[in-house]
């Protein structure tokens, strides 16, 4: 048996302990084969399958999490989250992803509780925890079980036994909440999120596979995947007039392309000058 198989396995034995639960269902690679496994496990009517909606996430993912419940014929749940009427998340402190999730949490916790689900689950995997996470606290707080993790799973892994289940997720680009999309420090509205969203989805529009479009007030900063930027710069016209039409003054390039997490890495201590 290989290492992946007894990883499977172990996965399987944790969902079946757990019994009936709510899964905080993103639509994105982790949390929709966390769903599949729990209803092949448990069977679907055991799982409820829950989904924040708000300007924070994008249209794009909204719709692949509706288009896959309904493929696993599973109870799906969409829920108003009110994560921007708290300061403490939209002043866009660097835990901020710590307000978000108590919000969404503490929500999800209520349905758990009206439903008579004993748990919560997300899906955190084992590779998550090498970033910057400290929405990470806010699972602790509310008792929400993260079965990838506590199978050891990594992203890749769950790429390959989603494209084993047959799921239309196994090789879909990494998605974040479009708060992610702003510097620290920078206040997240709504007019950002929606300018962000409309310029990443008009990007993916034209082909791009993986995209962000980092908000700089002003400026946009663009992310595509390194083999993609001369695709990026041939259309470079286009895409400035676009960005530009949404209120956007300055449209960028970044040359290292694409990388989950870019934002954080001004919490990184600097290079020394030379190097």
């Amino acid at each position: 048996m290989d290492q992946l198989e007894t990883k499977r396995q172990h996965l399987a034995r944790i969902i079946r302990g757990m019994g009936r639960l709510a899964v905080a269902f993103s639509g994105g690679v982790d949390s929709s084969f966390l769903l599949a496994a729990t209803c092949q496990e448990l069977g679907a009517q055991q799982v409820l399958a829950v989904t924040a909606i708000s300007p924070v996430y994008s249209q794009r993912e909204t719709a692949g999490a509706r288009e896959l419940a309904r493929r696993l014929k599973v109870e799906h749940l969409l829920i108003p989250t009110r994560e921007l009427s708290d300061p403490r998340f939209a002043q866009n402190p660097t835990d901020r992803c710590f307000h978000c999730k108590q919000e969404l949490f503490g929500v999800l916790r209520q349905i758990a509780q009206q439903h008579d689900f004993a748990y919560i689950a997300d899906g955190t995997t084992y590779s998550d925890l090498g970033d910057h996470r400290p929405g990470m606290r806010a699972l602790k707080a509310h008792q929400v079980r993260s079965p990838l993790l506590e199978a050891h799973l990594l992203k890749a892994e769950i790429r390959r036994l989603s494209q084993a289940l047959g799921l239309p997720t196994w090789n879909k680009p990494a998605m974040s909440c479009l708060a992610a999309r702003l510097p620290y420090g920078s206040a997240i509205t709504v007019a950002k999120l929606r300018r962000v969203d409309q310029a990443e989805e008009y990007l993916y529009g034209l082909g791009f596979t993986q995209v962000r479009v980092r908000h700089y007030e002003q400026l946009a900063r663009i992310e595509v995947l390194p083999d993609q930027i001369p695709k990026l710069v041939a259309a470079r016209s286009q895409v400035s007039r676009w960005l530009k039409a949404l209120g956007f003054r300055y449209v960028t390039l970044d040359l290292e392309g694409y990388r989950s997490g870019s934002m954080n890495e001004a919490l990184r201590p600097s290079a020394p000058e030379g190097f």
